[in-house]
């Protein structure tokens, strides 16, 4: 095999193999509205301490008074435990005040900015489009 044959051979089977970890993060903006923000007070339903994104779940209302179950997207596990999280930081039954930015495409899926505990202290969680403390 001359070397140009070699070359492409292997350019190749890098693009190939790598391709799949260059795509399969989102952008904030191809999944959520930074125009359309939400606050949900309420109860934690569950935690879903996962990659590439935790998830957190509430029943609550919004600040229409709309009473449903809401799914959060939250940072990855690594950067949440940097912040101070850890897996038991929040538990069912906790009550939380989310600040986030609603989803284009469902009425109940957002991305947390912030998470306020019942104790008063509020955490960043996260988000892809954090710029800095929440207001």
């Amino acid at each position: 095999m001359n070397r140009a044959c070699a070359f492409a051979v292997a350019a190749t089977f890098a693009l190939l193999t790598t391709a799949p970890l260059t795509t399969a993060h989102h952008s904030f903006a191809a999944e959520y509205d930074r125009n359309k923000t939400i606050k949900v007070t309420g109860s934690v339903t569950k935690v879903e301490w996962t990659n590439p994104h935790a998830r957190l779940y509430v029943e609550g209302k919004d600040e229409t008074g709309k009473q449903q179950v809401w799914d959060f997207e939250l940072g990855p596990p690594n950067g949440l435990m940097r912040n101070g999280w850890r897996r038991d930081s929040l538990k069912p039954g906790h009550q939380v005040v989310v600040e986030g930015f609603r989803s284009k495409t469902s009425d109940v899926v957002a991305n947390a900015r912030s998470v306020k505990l019942a104790d008063g202290r509020q955490v960043l969680a996260g988000s892809s489009f954090d710029t800095g403390p929440a207001e």
